[in-house]
């Protein structure tokens, strides 16, 4: 008897012990994008940039959720930040994440990407994309702008 509650004992510190471990924090975030039925469209972009506008490392992106109705590509680059980031107007190299419906697709995809920063910061990105029409916010060159991505 005494050999059970020693176990039983063990097992609930050690429960304790881990439910005080603060969890890595970790931001989320859910958004919408709209493409045009088999063309290709920049979902994410993600610069080495670190939180005091320096370079670092690339960032790492993971794929949790695939598209099921559609692929993904990642492409390498360099992109200028808008006036409007926190480092603005400064010229870097990046990772983008394109989205590209299955041909004859229309309807709506998800994808869950995470993205690890230069900073070590990670977030998590639900990416609902509505497939259909001539997607007015859609494509490549709507979202080009100062970037070779």
């Amino acid at each position: 008897m005494y050999a059970v509650k020693s176990k039983t004992s063990l097992a609930a510190g050690l429960f304790l012990a881990l439910a005080s471990v603060p969890a890595i924090a970790q931001d989320t975030a859910t958004r919408s994008e709209t493409a045009a039925p088999g063309k290709s469209v920049r979902i994410l972009i993600a610069s080495n940039l670190k939180d005091d506008c320096k370079p670092g490392s690339m960032p790492e992106i993971r794929i949790s959720t695939s598209p099921k109705n559609g692929s993904l590509i990642t492409k390498t680059g360099s992109v200028t930040t808008p006036s409007s980031h926190k480092c603005p107007n400064k010229k870097t190299a990046a990772t983008g994440v394109f989205y590209q419906s299955k041909d004859g697709f229309t309807g709506t995809d998800e994808v869950v990407v995470e993205v690890k920063k230069a900073d070590g910061k990670t977030t998590t990105q639900t990416i609902n994309i509505t497939v259909g029409g001539s997607a007015t916010k859609g494509g490549d060159e709507s979202k080009k702008g100062a970037t070779d991505l």
